[in-house]
């Protein structure tokens, strides 16, 4: 037993020394987590904190300035044109000028007076669906405050002919809602919080499964895989001492994420670290599986590292990172669940943002477990017969 732990801890030591020295492999350590924590935490940001807006009045009342001045209040809008006609509104949308116009139709007022609905007209650039719908949804808050603000001035003024008639107060029910709204977990509703966490596993994934799969493909290529099985090392020995370096890279990758998400980015992390670097365990097994896997198929290196790229595009869009598994059409959403990413991405976003244990993430833990434990195992039996 401690002759075969000495032949893996020196195949262990060989590995780091050849990662660490290959300029190719030094780059993949650093180049992945720092471009990948720049683009999400800095470029990517879903968050609309200043729309570009158009104001076409058209009634030029009272009440339309006082619409006016709601949208002027509110932090998210930023007038920028006041167009006069249809054809000057055109070209502020196809320049880009402007996100959203505000058209406040002709009798807006006397519509207002006569108890009427008074319509206000709402235009939204929809190239991006997803700015438009929040657009959309900021502008109707607003609208809808300023209406029932209406609604109130008309139910207190028609109190007072009712008071002058009835020689003093008359009591009067008039029903009132009010709505609290509150954001659990992403008060801030911020993408970068959101994000983050999610390259945790984008960056776990792609380092190890591409250098396992490019270590063992190289000792190929330069031929010492002959010499190798020539010694008195037996597979499961060569097996544990190419794939336990890469977990070492793969917990400190996690450590590295970690901590610049907490010290640098400020996203919350109010679940347990301990849990976290378990699980990470867990996953590890499934993405050195994989790529042992690529490299019992790849012959170089450049195929080794197209095929981890052909498995971690599809793997990383179906894991639910950038957009939700419900929103996928139903037959995607089943095949997502032959993806360890999905799990992976639950456990990292339950541990940072909300803070779950063990009894909310027991079938993810599971699940990761068990495809960590048949991806491995085959493809060490797929290598095991390569190497005979």
């Amino acid at each position: 037993m401690i002759a075969m732990w000495e032949r893996i801890w020196e195949i262990l030591r060989k590995e780091f020394n050849q990662t660490l020295r290959d300029p190719r492999r030094r780059a993949l350590l650093i180049g992945p987590p720092l471009l990948q924590l720049i683009i999400f935490g800095y470029a990517v940001n879903l968050d609309v904190e200043s729309i570009r807006t158009a104001w076409m009045d058209q009634d030029r009342t009272v009440e339309s300035r006082e619409l006016l001045a709601a949208f002027q209040g509110a932090k998210h809008f930023k007038i920028v044109s006041t167009p006069q006609n249809q054809e000057e509104i055109d070209p502020l949308i196809d320049h880009d000028e402007v996100q959203a116009v505000i058209r406040i139709l002709p009798g807006f007022a006397e519509h207002i007076h006569r108890g009427d609905t008074a319509a206000v007209q709402v235009l939204v650039d929809g190239t991006n669906s997803n700015t438009a719908s929040i657009i959309s949804s900021y502008a109707s808050r607003i609208i809808a405050v300023y209406a029932s603000g209406v609604l109130a001035a008309q139910k207190n003024s028609q109190l007072v002919p009712r008071t002058a008639s009835a020689g003093g107060p008359v009591a009067t029910l008039i029903p009132a809602l009010s709505v609290q709204h509150r954001v659990w977990f992403n008060p801030d509703l911020a993408s970068r919080v959101y994000y983050v966490p999610g390259v945790i596993i984008n960056i776990i994934a792609l380092v190890t499964i591409m250098l396992t799969a490019m270590s063992i493909v190289s000792e190929k290529e330069i031929g010492t895989m002959e010499q190798l099985m020539v010694t008195p090392i037996r597979p499961i020995e060569l097996i544990l001492g190419k794939l336990l370096p890469f977990a070492v890279i793969g917990v400190f990758e996690t450590a590295f994420v970690v901590a610049a998400a907490l010290f640098i980015f400020g996203t919350p992390m109010r679940g347990s670290l301990l849990l976290l670097f378990f699980c990470t365990l867990l996953f590890l097994l499934s993405t050195l599986g994989i790529g042992l896997f690529i490299s019992t198929i790849s012959r170089t290196q450049q195929q080794a590292m197209l095929l981890s790229f052909f498995f971690f595009m599809p793997a990383m869009l179906l894991s639910g990172f950038a957009f939700p598994i419900r929103n996928m059409p139903e037959a995607v959403q089943y095949i997502t669940y032959l993806n360890p990413l999905r799990y992976f991405m639950r456990i990292v976003r339950g541990l940072f943002l909300k803070g779950v244990g063990v009894e909310s993430l027991w079938q993810e833990m599971t699940a990761l477990a068990l495809f960590g434990i048949a991806i491995l195992w085959l493809s060490a039996l797929r290598f095991h017969k390569r190497l005979d």
